[in-house]
């Protein structure tokens, strides 16, 4: 049984952000007007991606 609790949902919370923030970016990778719109979509899913990955392992460490 675990004995320790969370006093804060702060990684939580920033993973649910960064995943509407990376869905966002899903939005203007499939429906880009431009391979250059398409691409930078492709990089904020990206980056949303790995920051709500990182928020996870730092907030709930």
């Amino acid at each position: 049984m675990a004995t320790e609790s969370v006093s804060s949902d702060m990684g939580t919370g920033l993973a649910i952000v960064f995943g509407a923030v990376a869905t966002v970016g899903v939005g203007f990778m499939l429906a880009g007007g431009s391979q250059q719109v398409m691409a930078w979509g492709f990089a904020l899913a990206m980056l949303a991606g790995a920051l709500s990955v990182s928020a996870v392992h730092l907030y709930d460490a």
